[in-house]
């Protein structure tokens, strides 16, 4: 758990700082019930899509069951609350507020955003191919930025994707106790 608050806090320096000397603001989050239900959709989406994956790669399985194991393994269930809010919120944040706030929305942007979000998810060169899930998954949330013009979308997809995928993950790994 403390690594992922670790790693939150210093997304959200890196953020603040760019917002400070970079002179560049996040875009912003809109709260409507419509974009709500629509993070919650995609998160679901991403999450049951993940699950394909998983069953039908087994590069990506290998690869997902070294990362779950070292970040979700170790969480009480309550964590998972964490789990989903921490890196959801720091990394829409830097990843998508920050970089195409800055940047633009050009698909050179969005690619290059969504490969530096998929090479965070990366423990080692063994997990390559969820670290191209990582970079898919952030291509599709930024595009959710693209197609909203904020970050509502983005962030609840993405902690719903962690919470749910985190919890399956759990209860399958004690399943197997």
């Amino acid at each position: 758990m403390a690594a992922i608050g670790i790693t939150a806090f210093v997304l959200l320096l890196i953020t603040k700082a760019w917002q400070a000397w970079g002179q560049v603001y996040p875009l912003g989050i809109r709260w409507t019930v419509w974009e709500l239900g629509a993070g919650l959709g995609l998160g679901l989406a991403i999450t049951v899509a993940s699950g394909g994956l998983y069953a039908l790669w087994p590069q990506y399985r290998a690869s997902t069951t070294l990362y779950l194991d070292l970040v979700v393994k170790p969480l009480a269930w309550i964590d998972l609350v964490w789990l989903g809010l921490l890196p959801g919120l720091s990394e829409e944040l830097l990843f998508r507020g920050m970089v195409l706030s800055a940047f633009g929305l050009g698909w050179g942007v969005l690619l290059l955003s969504s490969f530096c979000f998929g090479l965070l998810h990366l423990s080692s060169w063994q997990q390559w191919p969820y670290g191209v899930w990582a970079s898919v998954v952030g291509l599709i949330l930024a595009l959710s930025v693209v197609w909203t013009g904020h970050l509502l979308v983005a962030v609840v997809a993405h902690m719903v994707t962690n919470m749910l995928w985190g919890g399956l993950w759990k209860w399958r790994y004690q399943q197997d106790l």
